[in-house]
């Protein structure tokens, strides 16, 4: 056959010859780059039905790919290169994440413009993901920040604006005076309150801005939760919270002063039934009759401004010297200003019942307020429930209402609907955490917002036939820099004409991502952001990896879009992602790797060193993609050793070097079993992303081989076909090198557009085959240490007769409680009389833990042609025995599964 790739250079040659305990990786990777190239393989036609969508998700581009990336990216390139070879058409794309605060700072330390660095670094990080040999179908590569992709941002905005999704507002922010700029919720981290991107205290601040209706959906996004299967429980549990619904019931209390009245202050309860209990009030730190407080009462205001620690371990708070009254009982509570009560949460106001809250317990014994118990459990035996002992905690759970007047006696559910029903001014209610989308941001670097402001017409929006609305030139200022565009700012109203100025504000890049997915089924359209019908046959993604620190800001923000899209532009699905793999960290001993902790390990140095397959396949053998990992320079060179004698054992076997025998034999057997529960177990971990599984077979079948080779001449057909699956196992991990091993064996076309292998045995016959192998081994192993034998001449293995298999199976079977009475009730197992009694007492003894072993003639054959393995620890001759040619006190001895082994010096 035609080879697929260039003879090497004398340059290479040359390299090979000073590299004999290795390969030449550069030459290899460099060769089969270029040749999948120049074939196109990696490009998904449009005309493809329902291709299998792999998608990581599309970096920043900051300059360099971190270990990070290249973990993400390796991920979905293996998983992509497997359906691919299992006969999908695979859909792979890559884009660029490019509009941001980080491209808009580097551009003003420099001195040049976000658009140039924000390129320069696309095209570096693009040369290393090419080197990596990620098969990306380039042809549909997105980068955000050109006018031909964040047209269809200020798109969407304008359809979220028609179907009354979206509006301006004066709201209290989230400001990092780091950045200058606006957050979202989701971008405040921490309980200290951090921005997100450079962990610096955020402020609040007053301003008009844009917001998306996320809340409009809240339910939804909250219910189908439970539908996204496969995603990981942990992701889905945070969206949960975040989302926050909680249902419960609204209530009024007055609020009282020495010298005045406040009025009626709502509070929110889910426990509603334990109101006779609510020994005191407490307002956040920022509830407006807290505000006012600090302008009279010198101990609030010194709590406000130098004590309340929202923070911290113990809920803390004053006294103000107001009532509120219950509105059941008319008690008078005292009032106190608290930290533990956010403003953002509820009303910031909240009624605290000291004998049925943990928080509120905490904070009444520090402020000596009486605990008062109105919950009890519900007496299993009917008798009349008693009052627990609240003293030491609160009872939290629901249960029979005591000490609470009328209501007495009832049941926690019932009482929380009663009271809501018979106290005036309460009414059931849902709350939420989750807040609208704020979406303004005071930066250069972003989507501009499609508003232009007129004094006569307010906020207009551009109309659609005028998108986009391209960013000026950059202005090096501090600020929002938009603000600073004068030329740029002026306009007209699209509806009067008369002067106005355009929105300066630019979009949170997270509208970017919350659609990408769908801009990559047709990146070419210039009519639409998407083609409709494609995006129906081709999404939702099967695959999409990604770090878990994004699951409530782009997923759940995907999620949102991806509704709102379903409902008003066609789109017949409702969830962008199927599959969800939130992949774990790269560390350095034990360490998330950081710049700032000078403790950060390159790519690019990896892959000179030692090529871009050694770094993939570490990166999969090394742990579980969800797990965190220490990187390895150990683990990086044994990858590297293991591909060199891969390499290795297929060159000597393609040269011709390696001794073949026409005649199978039991070896080839063994050799030929191990194929196929190679290919059985590689198959199901590929398709569980559980790379390091499937690679681990595939590198102990490679072991298998070379141990073959020196033991004796091999059996050429099942060598090599053993060769070809190996190659094929491990080629989506390591592509290059199979690439250049699948060429070496003659094999026509690339192997990554090869036939995935088959083997008709199920995975637990395998792991039954080999445990027996395994458990043998060992037991001659220790048989010979206890016995101190040093120099065994011959180890006799005998297979256990089949009527005590049919006795174990029957005993599995039973179901009478005396198994040894049923046994020999079976002639063939009653016929060995004292032998059958005590075996049938070991089963009755041991019934609970019994497992069904291999037919006896299976095992017999796992037994021969494995006993080669043994032959070559020991260095003695191996028999293995059916039990009519064994000694019979041997015999006696052996069972399913654990045969008896005879050593003979």
């Amino acid at each position: 056959m035609e080879s697929l790739r260039a003879e090497p250079s004398e340059g290479e040659r040359n390299f090979l010859s000073m590299h004999d305990d290795g390969y030449d990786h550069a030459a290899v990777e460099r060769r089969w780059q270029e040749a999948w190239n120049d074939a196109s393989v990696y490009r998904t036609p449009d005309e493809v039905d329902d291709p299998t969508y792999v998608l990581g998700m599309y970096p920043y581009p900051s300059g360099q790919l971190h270990m990070g990336h290249v973990r993400n990216y390796t991920i979905t390139d293996a998983y992509a290169r497997y359906r691919r070879m299992r006969g999908d058409d695979v859909l792979h794309p890559m884009g660029w994440d490019a509009f941001g605060l980080p491209a808009e700072n580097a551009a003003k330390e420099r001195d040049t413009n976000p658009r140039d660095w924000t390129f320069d670094c696309i095209a570096t990080m693009k040369g290393q993901m090419e080197s990596m040999g990620f098969g990306y179908d380039w042809d549909r590569e997105i980068t955000t920040c050109t006018p031909e992709y964040y047209r269809w941002n200020q798109w969407l905005f304008l359809r979220f604006l028609e179907e009354g999704l979206a509006e301006r507002r004066d709201a209290e922010v989230n400001w990092c005076p780091e950045c200058e700029t606006v957050l979202a919720d989701e971008q405040v981290e921490t309980d200290a309150e951090l921005c997100w991107r450079c962990d610096t205290p955020v402020e609040t601040r007053e301003l008009e801005q844009w917001f998306l209706s996320i809340t409009e959906y809240a339910d939804e996004l909250l219910e189908y939760i439970d539908e996204l299967d496969g995603w990981p429980d942990s992701v889905r549990q945070m969206q949960r919270n975040w989302i926050g619904r909680q249902h419960g019931t609204r209530l009024e209390f007055e609020i009282t002063g020495p010298e005045k009245a406040y009025g009626a202050v709502e509070a929110f309860t889910t426990r509603v039934d334990t109101l006779f209990g609510a020994t005191f009030f407490a307002f956040a730190p920022d509830h407006p009759i807290a505000k006012q407080l600090v302008k009279s009462n010198e101990a609030v205001h010194e709590f406000v401004h130098h004590e309340a620690d929202p923070d911290g371990d113990e809920p803390n708070g004053v006294e103000t010297g107001l009532t509120a009254t219950n509105p059941i009982t008319g008690e008078e509570l005292p009032v106190f200003v608290a930290d533990f009560v956010l403003s953002d949460v509820g009303t910031g106001a909240l009624m605290g019942v000291p004998g049925h809250d943990h928080r509120d317990h905490a904070f009444a014994e520090k402020m000596g307020v009486d605990i008062v118990p109105v919950i009890a459990p519900v007496p299993e035996d009917g008798s009349e429930p008693e009052a627990p002992d609240v003293s030491d905690g609160a009872y939290t759970e629901d249960g029979v209402l005591v000490n609470s007047g009328e209501y007495t006696g009832l049941e926690s559910a019932e009482a929380r609907e009663r009271l809501t029903e018979d106290i005036e001014h309460a009414t059931h209610h849902t709350q939420y955490r989750l807040r609208d989308w704020g979406i303004s941001r005071q930066r250069y670097w972003g989507t501009p917002i499609p508003i232009v402001h007129c004094e006569e017409c307010g906020s207009v929006a551009v109309p659609e036939e005028e998108l986009p609305v391209e960013l000026p030139e950059f202005i090096n200022t501090t600020g929002n820099p938009l603000d600073a565009a004068e030329e740029w700012k002026r306009t007209s109203c699209p509806e009067c004409g008369a002067d106005a100025e355009r929105e300066t504000d630019t979009m949170d890049t997270f509208v970017d991502s919350s659609w990408y997915f769908l801009r990559y089924v047709s990146p070419e359209l210039d009519d639409a952001p998407f083609d409709r019908d494609r995006a129906n046959d081709w999404m939702p993604v099967d695959q999409y990896v990604g770090g878990i620190e994004h699951a409530v800001m782009h997923l759940l923000y995907s999620r949102f879009v991806t509704k709102t899209l379903a409902d008003h532009e066609g789109l017949e699905h409702r969830e962008p992602f199927e599959n969800l793999l939130a992949q774990g960290m790269v560390q350095l001993e034990g360490e998330k790797m950081s710049k700032s902790k000078g403790n950060v390990v390159s790519p690019q140095a990896i892959v000179s060193e030692y090529g871009a397959d050694t770094a993939r396949l570490f990166m999969m053998q090394a742990a579980q993609p969800e797990r965190d990992f220490d990187w390895s320079d150990q683990g990086v060179q044994s990858a590297y050793a293991f591909l060199s004698r891969l390499s290795e054992l297929v060159d000597s076997y393609a040269a011709g070097d390696i001794e073949t025998a026409d005649e199978a034999g039991p070896i080839a057997e063994y050799v030929e079993r191990e194929t196929e529960a190679a290919i059985v177990i590689a198959g199901e971990e590929y398709d569980g992303l559980i790379f390091n599984t499937a690679v681990r077979g595939a590198q102990s079948l490679v072991r298998t081989l070379r141990q073959y080779r020196d033991y004796t001449a091999v059996h050429g057909e099942t060598f090599e076909r053993a060769l070809s699956v190996s190659i094929r196992i491990l080629a989506p991990v390591a592509p290059h090198i199979c690439e250049e091993l699948w060429d070496d064996l003659g094999h026509e076309g690339f192997v990554v557009e090869a036939e995935w292998p088959t083997a008709d045995i199920d995975r637990e016959t395998i792991e039954k085959r080999r445990r027996l192998v395994e458990n043998t081994r060992e037991d001659v192993r220790q048989i010979i240490d206890v016995a101190g034998i040093e120099d065994p001449e011959r180890i006799d293995i005998v297979v256990t007769p089949e009527w005590k298999h049919e006795a174990l199976n029957i005993a599995i079977d039973s179901d009478a409680p005396n198994v040894i009475g049923e046994l020999m009730q079976h002639e063939e197992i009653k016929r060995h009389g004292q032998d059958a009694a005590s075996y049938g007492q070991e089963l009755q003894e041991h019934r609970e833990a019994l497992q069904r072993a291999l037919e006896p003639e299976t095992e017999f054959a796992a037994l021969q042609s494995a006993s080669w393995l043994i032959e070559r620890e020991f260095d003695a001759e191996v028999r293995v025995l059916a039990a009519e040619n064994a000694d019979e006190a041997a015999v006696k001895t052996a069972e399913p599964s654990r045969p008896a082994i005879e050593i003979h010096e």
